[in-house]
């Protein structure tokens, strides 16, 4: 598969407009530039549960799933977490949210990097096989 699969941190900066954020700048240009970015049901469910407006929530439910939505079956990608969180334990990395591991194996399941603005992503990466996407 080719894509980015985009974490909910950039997507956060991206609909806030937060200002100088070059990761918010630059899914703007992969949006216009028609790049494939995809999302999965964590992402999908971390934006949206944080929005308080009903219109808001609408609009952005709406911009998501016209991005392509990554589907794996539920226990195959979460079995696939617990072992990456395990491994990574292993080797004397804790990551501080089991979320990214999910997040994270979905990108690891379908050969596609991670476009971020969390830690944990480059922690999972040192220990793993997790592609990140670089702005260079």
């Amino acid at each position: 598969m080719t894509g980015v699969l985009v974490d909910t941190s950039v997507w956060i900066d991206f609909f806030n407009g937060t200002e100088g954020s070059k990761e918010a700048d630059a899914l703007g240009l992969l949006i216009n530039e028609n790049y494939d970015i995809c999302i999965c049901p964590m992402i999908y469910q971390e934006i949206l549960q944080g929005i308080k407006e009903d219109r808001i929530f609408n609009e952005i439910k709406e911009i998501l799933l016209n991005y392509t939505m990554l589907s794996i079956e539920l226990m195959h990608v979460t079995e696939n977490a617990v072992e990456l969180y395990r491994s990574l334990r292993k080797k004397g990395i804790t990551i501080r949210k089991s979320n990214d591991c999910l997040i994270a194996s979905y990108a690891i399941l379908n050969n596609i990097p991670v476009f971020h603005k969390d830690r944990d992503f480059d922690l999972i990466s040192s220990g793993s096989k997790l592609k990140i996407f670089s702005l260079k």
